[in-house]
């Protein structure tokens, strides 16, 4: 079993659990495995995840009072932010530990890329200070920078990552990564979630201030800010651009993503209608342009190919356990493990269709869109949304 370097975890799930019974450590560890098999599909499950190195050693700590046990689980991953997430809410779906009822609770994702870089923050201002020939004016600017990271508060009973926010106005995101790299930007105003769950403390400032959500440029972004608004009054939406995270924005991409904000009442149309309206947000006169636009989307020839005589066609693969690409001519072009299969078809070239012998996840679904595929056939579906790829169950 590949086991994770501690130099390649980027985030721990702390969590906590409660069983109306005894209890012991292989009765947790054995739920989280086989509670959250085929969930998420084949390319996170959480046995393979461990395997290939990119969720580390799961620690459980137990304690047993009047016939209960309660205890806490800590899980580390060197996976993204959005496979985190769903590895941590699949494991909130276990209902029972050993042979009794239990409740499991994701109480945060921590950044421990965030502890990390406090102690280099902090250690480099030792080095720095001693390092020979340097003059209190370069110090001085090297530090600059630095002791903006450094002013991260806690705010709150949950502790949330935090700059000043005793201002009118605030910028909610993700995590402390996300709340640093504004800070180094000089903007100060913002606080952290902690992950993806919405804090009891952003609900409430979100009664008194004007809450603008910064989040991700991706599908995981999206999905945060359909929970946020509707749980908390947030005024405004702003992303990182395509594909990128607010942590690693330089501080122009930060200034620009910031002032394209968008509406939070906006925000529930222009995620379900393809005919949207983009606003952009005068922050000088308080002015809202509106411009229409098409979302494009790939044009599918239903008359392309015999639907049926292609169900024949995928029927053949039902135990093979792989992934099938094949052209408009319906001809395979290669065969892959569920496991590779995202990652094939970012390299392949001339994929007109993907059948899956199993559950096509997520991941695999956003690599097709990526890819120009027209069809996916599986027998389930993560995703029943799959924008410009039409869906076939066998």
């Amino acid at each position: 079993m590949a086991k994770i370097s501690p130099v390649s975890i980027k985030y721990m799930i702390h969590a906590t659990f409660e069983a109306v019974g005894p209890v012991e450590k292989p009765d947790v560890i054995g739920a989280l495995f086989g509670q959250t098999e085929g969930l998420l599909g084949d390319e996170l499950e959480l046995r393979d995840l461990q395997k290939e190195g990119k969720i580390g050693r799961i620690e459980v700590e137990t304690e047993a009072n009047n016939g209960r046990t309660k205890g806490k689980i800590q899980i580390p991953t060197a996976l993204d932010k959005s496979e985190t997430s769903l590895i941590a809410a699949a494991i909130e779906t276990i209902d029972r530990v050993g042979p009794t009822e239990a409740k499991i609770t994701i109480e945060k994702i921590e950044d421990v890329r965030g502890n990390k870089r406090d102690y280099i923050l902090d250690r480099a201002k030792k080095l720095l200070e001693d390092m020979s020939g340097s003059s209190s004016k370069e110090i001085s600017q090297n530090l600059k920078v630095a002791s903006r990271a450094a002013r991260v508060a806690e705010y709150g009973n949950e502790k949330l990552p935090a700059g000043d926010i005793s201002g009118k106005e605030i910028i909610v995101v993700e995590g402390r990564a996300d709340v640093i790299n504004l800070l180094e930007n000089r903007v100060n105003n913002v606080i952290g979630m902690n992950g993806t769950k919405l804090p009891d403390a952003i609900i409430e400032l979100s009664k008194d201030k004007e809450i603008t959500l910064f989040l991700d440029g991706d599908r995981g972004g999206k999905l945060i800010a359909k929970n946020v608004v509707e749980n908390a009054d947030i005024n405004f939406i702003a992303f990182a651009p395509d594909g990128k995270e607010v942590e690693e924005l330089s501080g122009k991409e930060i200034l620009t993503s910031l002032r394209k904000k968008i509406p939070a009442k906006e925000f529930s149309s222009l995620s379900k209608n393809f005919n949207q309206i983009a606003i952009k947000y005068d922050e000088e006169n308080l002015k809202h342009t509106k411009k229409e636009f098409k979302e494009e989307l790939p044009n599918i020839n239903k008359s392309k190919i015999d639907r049926e005589e292609f169900k024949k066609i995928i029927k053949k693969i039902d135990g093979s356990k792989k992934v099938y690409f094949y052209d408009e001519n319906l001809k395979v072009i290669k065969s892959v493990t569920a496991g590779r299969a995202s990652s094939e078809l970012e390299r392949a070239r001339g994929v007109y269709a993907v059948a899956i012998d199993g559950k096509a996840g997520v991941s695999l679904i956003n690599a097709a869109q990526k890819a120009g595929v027209k069809i996916i056939a599986a027998k389930t579906f993560s995703d029943s949304d799959a924008k410009g790829v039409e869906l076939i169950g066998f």
